[in-house]
């Protein structure tokens, strides 16, 4: 098997994994877990098994029903209902969906419609360059194939392509329900492997502007704290790319260890930043925290603590002015890769490593300035473990309060967001652990109040998009808006991607 660059798996684990693009049953929720390179990916475990030989099942009688093959069914509102509807019957009532959403594909189609002008902002997406050329970059795709969120991964050529501008418009504009997006970059102490530039991600977003007629993109800019003159960036991006928010990671190289790792409450390095980024206006970061892998104390050695959020209570308390939106909620584990063993340690202590550390700092440090990012935490639970998942939303809503959590899916890295979003709208709290916790704040119907503010509408205060509530969102009737609907009149709903990308645990 060819190994690409920024693949971290040694050659013993490698004849452990295989290609998730071809290994992986195409389903429109994961049912396993894929890694990107970075870590071993944990095999299948038995009850995603189960989910898996459910929805095949079902979804095999549903489309003889309805005279077409199984693919297509499992491409439709019904097919992804059944994922659910699968995932239930293995993991227990988690997720809000109807046996009749899976059977009557009219019903499950007039649903979809129905939430489908809900307002989404994902304040987490990715792009890269076009003349990006890292081909271990790819990896990331794999943990979507493997957990088999877009049922028909394979349409797309497994290459650097389906990271790049005009395949991201269409996972996130077109396959799915997103409004507005926040384009974010990542650093990286090799500077060949920047995704995408601070003055493109401005480009891009006026170009996307510029053809929808309204304001769809947003974008960062990328800060290097430690970096050689890395204010000058800032000074930069003040004067001239005017980005609605900073973005950085406190670990420097995000496959690290990376010689740049820092701390927010670094008063001599990054104070100064926080009063000439609150004089412009631009005061809202977005940080990198939490995903780390098990063997995270050797593999980021001398870094790792800069993962944690033991930085962010006394930076938010000693710069009120600043807000600070913590990426992925500092889940630590990657990718859920013992999801059963976090969920024991959280009905026995009500602890999950790190992301109950971020949901206590606002009662801690007595701020409102904290925001959790759900990001790939939410993406990875969901499949793994629907159970943990929802404790992990429920114990942020209820400690942090629902206006302090933020929807982000890190596409385009895994393909159309459409399953997160969908997962999101149907999962429940369960009523044992509500009671257990002391929580009094439920997740609430799929458009309910607290839906509403995680999806989009803290984000506008964020990033102080202004959406004229009253009058309707102006992109209900935009351009981008019509190239959707011409899209899905001329079949773009069934020929939907739902793409994913990555490396598998090989089968026993």
């Amino acid at each position: 098997m060819q190994r690409h660059i920024g693949v971290h798996l040694s050659d013993n684990e490698m004849k452990q994994v295989e290609p998730a693009e071809t290994a992986a049953f195409r389903s429109p929720v994961p049912t396993q877990i894929v890694s990107n390179g970075e870590y071993n990916p944990a095999p299948q475990t038995d009850q995603q098994r189960q989910v898996e030989g459910l929805i095949k099942e079902m979804a095999e009688v549903e489309a003889k029903r309805h005279n077409i093959d199984r693919r297509q069914f499992l491409a439709s509102s019904a097919g992804m209902a059944t994922a659910f509807l699968a995932m239930n019957k293995v993991f227990g009532p988690i997720f809000d969906v109807k046996e009749a959403e899976a059977g009557d594909m009219e019903m499950s189609a007039y649903r979809a419609a129905q939430l489908s002008g809900q307002f989404i902002f994902d304040d987490q997406t990715h792009f890269v360059r076009d003349d990006f050329n890292k081909e271990g970059l790819l990896g990331l795709t794999k943990w979507a194939v493997g957990t088999k969120v877009n049922p028909k991964i394979n349409d797309v050529p497994m290459t650097l392509g389906r990271y790049k501008m005009e395949n991201y418009l269409k996972e996130v504009f077109l396959d799915s329900d997103t409004k507005v997006s926040l384009l974010s970059g990542a650093p990286f102490d090799d500077p060949a492997w920047w995704l995408i530039s601070n003055d493109a991600i401005q480009n891009a977003c006026r170009a996307v502007n510029k053809l929808a007629g309204s304001t769809r993109m947003l974008g960062h800019t990328v800060i290097t704290p430690k970096y050689p003159n890395w204010m000058d960036e800032v000074d930069r991006g003040i004067e001239q790319l005017k980005p609605v928010s900073w973005k950085s990671y406190t670990i420097g190289d995000p496959f690290g260890p990376s010689k740049y790792a820092w701390r927010l409450d670094d008063e001599k390095l990054m104070y100064p930043f926080y009063e000439k980024a609150i004089k412009s206006g631009i005061n809202t970061i977005c940080i990198h925290k939490g995903l780390m892998p098990r063997d995270y104390e050797k593999a980021f050695a001398g870094t790792w603590l800069n993962a944690t959020v033991d930085d962010v209570g006394k930076a938010a308390k000693d710069n009120p002015g600043m807000n600070f939106v913590i990426y992925h909620s500092a889940l630590r584990p990657w990718l859920a890769d013992a999801p059963d063993r976090e969920m024991a340690e959280f009905d026995k202590s009500g602890y999950i490593q790190w992301s109950t550390d971020l949901a206590r700092i606002p009662e801690k440090f007595g701020v409102n300035n904290v925001y959790a990012d759900i990001g790939s935490s939410f993406a990875s639970t969901a499949v793994t473990n629907p159970r943990f998942c929802a404790a992990f939303i429920g114990q942020l809503v209820n400690l942090m309060g629902p206006e302090r959590v933020v929807w982000g899916t890190d596409s385009v890295w895994y393909g159309s967001p459409q399953w997160q979003i969908e997962a999101l709208r149907r999962l429940e709290i369960p009523e044992d652990i509500m009671k257990s916790k002391g929580w009094k704040i439920p997740l609430g119907g799929p458009n309910s109040e607290v839906k509403q503010k995680i999806f989009g509408l803290n984000s506008t205060h964020l990033y102080n998009l202004d959406l004229k509530l009253s009058q309707g969102p102006a992109f209900t009737a935009d351009k981008l808006t019509a190239i959707k609907e011409e899209y899905l009149r001329l079949g773009g709903d069934t020929g939907r991607s739902n793409l994913a990308y990555g490396y598998v645990a090989k089968m026993a």
